[in-house]
């Protein structure tokens, strides 16, 4: 199977590159699992821009950016989220994302942690799912995009003429082509014992781009959000939308306090990790985990009204958001660091991009501030399939190299338990708080497990590759941790 682009994942970063390429480009579009399964699905809040806003400013989007960030942002990236923002967010109206409006016809914006405007366009409290679906429906009407749900990404190869991918299908192994890669994976969250990801989130593009000597930045640039509902069992979280506390919501301690005037005095309008950050010291504290979001003094109807998915989800879970208190922990969310790539989400392996979660821009500096993840994943995704159309034009070669990829037939499956280990390895040595000591003991724990696996002999399926890619990525959070505490 010969392609002008393959792309790796289907979410708002994948999608959203198929559209922008050209109607010419032979594509592939791969998926790991269904689709729809991805974490641009999940997305609750909303998407950040300033778009037929006369009250707000690309600026003030932007300053908030930096002051989320650390003022840790690259600049350039960041300018060009900001500006380019009412770019895709008309774009993606006009392929049918349906946006909540308010009774006058202009759109509803919400307001979210560390912004100083209504800015978020949101579709109730499902936006992502929204943004996703429409995307999907837009591409399964282009003749040129092949879309194979299901298959498992099992090795990539940089060739002479472009890239060699090995594919898994039901059993049956397969090689595709092609001249230019997009990685679109996604995020890294399944490599904790508790995250908000779906179950695809396991860091396996940025191991296939590190294995092909992309540069990686930033791994241990990691978000916990601070208001996950805390079940206490169950690994996918589920998200109580920063939107909550944006329409007014409380903070409580174990003893039903509000709690965030003793850390900042934006209370619980403060950024995800200042909260997460709060929380932990509070638990200290107060020597308890029990935390909650209150919005049971507000409107219950209005409640009910902004917040259907939440409502419905927290009734399932025997929680009346509009009369109980809801209770909720921070854990794994987002990841800021990732593939480095330039302005147009080129890598330093040539014909490589990469977009999204998986990427790193720099435009999140030190944290990412809410809503901005989907408008990144629509800009920077447009600009790697505009970089690849302009490369297209110049670019006559349609042959392709042969490779051949070791099956490993014969050989066994990967023992049981590897990625339950290495999920707790992360969940005691890097969570919200860095535990330095448990870092460094750790480490080495994480080295054995990961020369193991690329030195055996184990049968290539997806227990395989997520083991790998969980091993890859515990291997650069923990190794860069260990760098930024010594100052080197």
């Amino acid at each position: 199977m010969n392609y002008d682009v393959i792309i790796a994942g289907a979410g708002a970063a994948g999608l959203y590159a198929a559209i922008n390429l050209p109607a010419d480009a032979k594509i592939l579009l791969l998926t790991k699992r269904e689709l729809g399964l991805c974490n641009t699905a999940l997305a609750q809040g909303g998407i950040a821009g300033v778009y037929n806003s006369p009250e707000d400013k690309t600026s003030l989007h932007e300053n908030d950016t930096y002051i989320a960030g650390g003022f840790q942002n690259n600049h350039k990236t960041v300018h060009m989220l900001v500006e380019e923002a009412a770019q895709d967010i008309g774009r993606i109206i006009e392929l049918g994302v349906d946006f909540d409006k308010m009774e006058n016809g202009d759109y509803h914006r919400t307001l979210e942690g560390g912004h100083s405007r209504r800015r978020i366009f949101h579709h109730k409290d499902a936006t992502g799912k929204e943004i996703a679906d429409k995307l999907l429906a837009y591409v399964q009407t282009l003749p040129n995009v092949d879309i194979r749900e299901n298959t498992l990404l099992c090795d990539v190869k940089k060739t002479k003429t472009g890239f060699a991918a090995l594919l898994l299908h039901e059993g049956v192994y397969e090689t595709a082509n092609s001249h230019y890669f997009v990685m679109a994976t996604g995020g890294i969250g399944r490599v904790y014992e508790f995250t908000t990801n779906s179950a695809i989130a396991t860091g396996d593009g940025i191991m296939f781009a590190y294995n092909m000597g992309a540069m990686i930045r930033g791994l241990s640039l990691i978000q916990f959000h601070p208001t996950a509902f805390n079940n206490r069992h169950t690994r996918e979280c589920f998200l109580i939308s920063e939107a909550v506390r944006g329409e007014g919501a409380y903070l409580l301690n174990c003893d039903g306090e509000r709690f965030m005037q003793r850390y900042d005095d934006r209370l619980e309008l403060a950024p995800r990790d200042v909260v997460s950050n709060a929380i932990v010291l509070e638990s200290r504290r107060t020597g308890s985990d029990d935390f909650y979001l209150d919005i049971s003094h507000k409107d219950p109807e209005e409640v009910k009204n902004r917040f259907p998915m939440i409502y419905k989800n927290l009734l399932d879970q025997g929680y009346d958001m509009t009369k109980d208190r809801i209770p909720i922990y921070p854990c794994q969310h987002y990841l800021m660091g990732g593939i480095q790539v330039d302005p147009h989400s080129r890598t330093r392996v040539p014909g490589l991009y990469a977009c999204g979660e998986c990427s790193h821009t720099g435009v999140h500096g030190n944290n990412r501030l809410a809503s901005n993840s989907l408008l990144e994943a629509l800009v920077f995704s447009r600009h790697a399939a505009e970089d690849i159309a302009k490369k297209m034009q110049h670019n006559a070669e349609k042959r392709f190299e042969e490779v051949q990829f070791d099956l490993h037939e014969g050989a066994e499956p990967v023992p049981h338990g590897i990625r339950t280990s290495l999920r707790h390895i992360l969940q005691e040595s890097y969570f919200v708080k860095p535990d330095a000591e448990k870092i460094q003991s750790n480490f080495s724990k994480v080295c054995e497990i990961l020369h193991e696996l690329e030195d055996g002999n184990y049968k290539i399926n997806s227990d395989y590759v997520e083991a790998r890619s969980t091993a890859t990525i515990a291997f650069l959070i923990l190794n860069e941790a260990m760098i930024e505490e010594k100052g080197v």
